[in-house]
């Protein structure tokens, strides 16, 4: 079948023509780059914390009446009721395991600190071990259930005593692999020697986890997202937070049991209905925004391909229509049905090639566009080239009901208008 007759035939509906090419163009560019976004936020979304998640659950406890000075008497009294907290929780029938913690992955609060191999090197040349710190006691690595890959845990000698929000530099701690890589390329780095933020105290490594995702999710904690630091030192403050893992499939009774014990123990403290949830609560809230972005592209790209493919069918039934006659013609000299479905679905292949062939190109553009300005990676090609490959299908598949009704045209129809 030659092409020169279908070109000469769509130059005479030029408007039709040039809107639905920049239709399928513009639907090509929009969608490709909205699956690459989708693709990137469900990635985002399930990545693993390296955290048991599915019996861990975090309690919050705000307490009043208690001494806020931070000497050393304060501190004692406020490690004393911590302690009374944790005895009370870790007797629960329900619970296997607590530890108090200074965050999780995903809770989105944190302390951040860098890590080198010499005494007191400036934070800015240390930025490539860049971490987030969490701090607890002997029993944070199994009440997380955190996979220890080399090394050992802590034990209670390793807890050193309690402090407030500044803590000092800690004798031992563990690292996640990531950041034992980075520092340690040679796969070493238990039993080495290194100092925190430009202190010239040593620190020893300890031990090695295999993942521990740090608790901020936002653009700035990408570079370091898999690069933790446990210190064996809980944060005594008026606001306490305590990592609770339950016996398997006794995480709502666990849960449950805890107001009342500690209410006992020190009434004067506020546990609100928010102060008790479940982990998997903890990443529902943090990926929200995700969720609905990607629900929301979702949508719009369903929309989109609806609308092309609208078009496509209103245009070639429009085309049907104004051809009836010349339809008829063909079958009368002998054309036969197949012929003229091909002929329609050529012409669309060919308005849909140039569409797609612009919408490449457009795809790239708005791709680049969107690094410069949110901090997006560069789309892969075969995101674009499943585009192409899907738009083809999707304009050959909109034409074929109209063309089959062209091919059903019969030829006595056409002669009787002659």
């Amino acid at each position: 079948m030659k092409l020169h007759p279908m070109i000469v035939a769509l130059r005479r509906h030029k408007a039709g023509v040039v809107l639905i090419t920049l239709q399928i163009a513009l639907t090509l560019a929009i969608v490709c780059n909205a699956i690459f976004i989708i693709g990137q936020r469900i990635q985002r979304v399930n990545r693993p914390t390296g955290l048991d998640e599915q019996n861990l659950f975090l309690v919050s406890s705000q307490r009043f009446g208690t001494p806020t000075d931070g000497d050393p008497a304060s501190i004692e009294k406020l490690d004393s009721l911590q302690r009374q907290d944790l005895a009370a929780l870790r007797n629960l029938p329900d619970v296997t395991s607590v530890t108090p913690v200074s965050s999780l992955p995903l809770f989105n609060q944190s302390s951040d600190g860098t890590m080198s191999a010499e005494p007191g090197m400036d934070a800015r040349k240390a930025a490539d071990t860049r971490f987030a710190y969490y701090y607890g006691d002997e029993q944070m690595v199994s009440t997380l259930g955190l996979r220890l890959l080399v090394g050992r845990n802590f034990n209670a000698g390793d807890v050193q005593s309690p402090g407030g929000r500044e803590q000092p530099s800690p004798a031992t701690v563990i690292v996640t692999k990531a950041l034992a890589d980075k520092r340690f390329p040679h796969g070493d780095a238990v039993g080495k020697v290194v100092y925190l933020d430009g202190s010239a105290v040593p620190t020893t490594i300890i031990g090695e986890i295999a993942r521990m995702q740090t608790p901020s999710t936002a653009n700035w904690g990408n570079n370091f997202a898999w690069n933790s630091v446990l210190v064996p030192s809980p944060i005594i403050a008026n606001y306490s937070l305590y990592a609770v893992r339950a016996k398997v499939g006794r995480m709502q009774s666990a849960m449950r049991e805890v107001t009342p014990v500690l209410y006992k123990v020190d009434p004067l403290r506020v546990l609100d209905d928010d102060s008790i949830k479940s982990f998997s609560d903890i990443r529902a809230k943090e990926y929200r925004a995700d969720v609905g972005m990607a629900i929301l592209m979702s949508v719009i790209c369903l929309i989109l391909l609806a609308v092309t493919a609208a078009g496509i069918v209103g245009l070639t039934s429009f085309w049907v229509g104004q051809r009836r006659k010349q339809i008829g013609v063909r079958r009368a000299l002998g054309a036969r049905k197949v012929d003229i479905l091909r002929y329609f679905q050529i012409e669309n292949l060919l308005i849909a090639g140039t569409g797609v062939a612009i919408g490449v190109l457009l795809a790239r553009g708005l791709n680049l566009w969107l690094m410069t300005r949110y901090e997006m990676t560069r789309m892969p090609a075969w995101y674009v080239l499943t585009g192409v490959l899907a738009m083809l299908a999707m304009g050959q598949a909109a034409v074929f009901v109209p063309a089959r009704r062209a091919s059903n045209v019969p030829p006595v129809v056409a002669t009787r208008s002659v």
